[in-house]
């Protein structure tokens, strides 16, 4: 039996939880919205696939969940400028999630932005173990990655790790072929913006964040222990504490199994350095 809980069933939290519903990741979903009537009809709508699954929209059930989704609060748009004007607007938000998340037991997943940072937040706030904390994000940035690597003859297992944001910081090391200081961050600059475009034309991204969310899920609820890059709260990883950020670890039943410190380049030391120091800033402004 594995219980999914998702906290905020908007764009992202709802398709999740359909998603993970038809594929059989769940047999239990408690979900729960700020907004009463749209939870009402979240949950009609789900009924109305016919998938089999008992739903709950008790927030005082989510502590016993197995996995849980943090997807509630405002998405980035094109009106809010910065990182930390969307984490003044999505605080309150974590700090009230927080709360049905006393004494929880199971893997939280953070998608929320900006996410490092929430993730870090949750972690502190509810006095949850850092294995239990998962901040999303690394695997959207890696399939992005992906396909703007092609254009540049470069192969391999796309991965980007740092912040989910402005800071990110795509390994090029590890790819087949080779790529200039100066291709790099043409590259860098066009993974910044990749979510923008998104954003002007339908209003904010789902099927991207949603399959990889998901496929997440599978890989806790599975035990698959795979190495994923994913936002991860550190205590001396790369030389990094007192911040949650993107390095690859691997993920099965129990959460975060361990952290892998691969060896970096020059470049790529400098930028997940830059992105240590501009996350771990935002952190320490936080009460907890």
């Amino acid at each position: 039996m594995t219980t999914l809980a998702v906290l905020g069933v908007g764009k992202i939290g709802g398709e999740v939880a359909f998603l993970s519903s038809m594929l059989g990741l769940a047999d239990e979903l408690i979900i729960y919205d700020a907004a009463t009537e749209f939870l009402r009809a979240q949950v009609l709508d789900l009924q109305h696939t016919g998938i089999e699954i008992e739903i709950s929209t008790d927030h005082r059930l989510v502590k016993d969940a197995d996995v849980c989704v943090f997807s509630a609060g405002l998405p980035r748009n094109q009106s809010i400028k910065s990182r930390t004007d969307l984490l003044n607007a999505n605080l309150p938000v974590a700090t009230q999630c927080s709360n049905a998340l006393r004494g929880f037991g199971g893997v939280l997943i953070t998608v929320t932005n900006p996410m490092d940072e929430n993730n870090y937040y949750l972690c502190k706030k509810i006095g949850l173990e850092p294995h239990q904390c998962i901040g999303f994000g690394g695997q959207l940035d890696g399939a992005r990655f992906g396909l703007i690597m092609e254009e540049y003859g470069l192969s391999g297992n796309p991965c980007v790790i740092g912040e989910h944001g402005e800071h990110q910081v795509p390994l090029f090391s590890r790819l087949e072929g080779t790529a200039s200081e100066e291709t790099r961050e043409v590259i860098l600059d066009r993974l910044r913006g990749a979510s923008m475009e998104v954003i002007k034309g339908k209003g904010g991204t789902v099927f991207g964040p949603v399959r990889h969310i998901v496929s997440l899920i599978r890989t806790i609820v599975a035990d698959e222990r795979k190495t994923l890059s994913c936002s991860c709260v550190l205590d001396g990883e790369y030389g990094l504490s007192r911040c949650s950020l993107g390095v690859p670890a691997r993920i099965g039943r129990q959460g975060i199994l361990g952290i892998e410190e691969w060896e970096l380049d020059e470049w790529e030391r400098r930028h997940l350095d830059d992105a240590g120091k501009y996350v771990t800033e935002l952190c320490g402004a936080l009460v907890v």
